[in-house]
């Protein structure tokens, strides 16, 4: 069974850092891309970023453009998203996701076949 799971999520203060990480269980991933979207109390899941199986591209949201980055370790089936300069908006719960062997990044939902459970960020003011 396919799997993602995040980790890495808390309660931060306005301007700190945190990274999260998204475990893959299966090497399919190691070719796919990959992303992280948010989902804030009563708003739509919103794509955050994403990285392309090969990892020489990367998309980004113009509102945390700047701010945070994403990355990929093959060799541990792994991504991260750094988050520095946090903001009381950036409040909600995080979620990798996974293309099905597909290399290309997407930037909505329903281009991403597997996702993890979800991690909690909070930042306040």
């Amino acid at each position: 069974q396919v799997q993602l799971v995040e980790s890495g999520g808390g309660l931060v203060q306005a301007g700190d850092s945190l990274r999260l990480s998204c475990a893959a269980s299966d090497r399919i991933f190691s070719s796919s891309a990959m992303a992280w979207f948010r989902q804030a109390p009563g708003k739509e899941r919103e794509f955050v970023t994403a990285i392309s199986g090969s990892g020489s591209r990367t998309d980004y949201a113009d509102s945390v453009k700047g701010r945070f980055t994403i990355s990929r370790d093959k060799a541990k089936n792994t991504a991260y998203l750094q988050m520095n300069s946090l903001k009381p908006e950036d409040t909600a719960v995080y979620y990798c996701a996974s293309r099905n062997g597909y290399g290309t990044t997407g930037t909505t939902p329903h281009e991403y076949a597997y996702w993890g459970q979800g991690t909690q960020v909070t930042v306040s003011s």
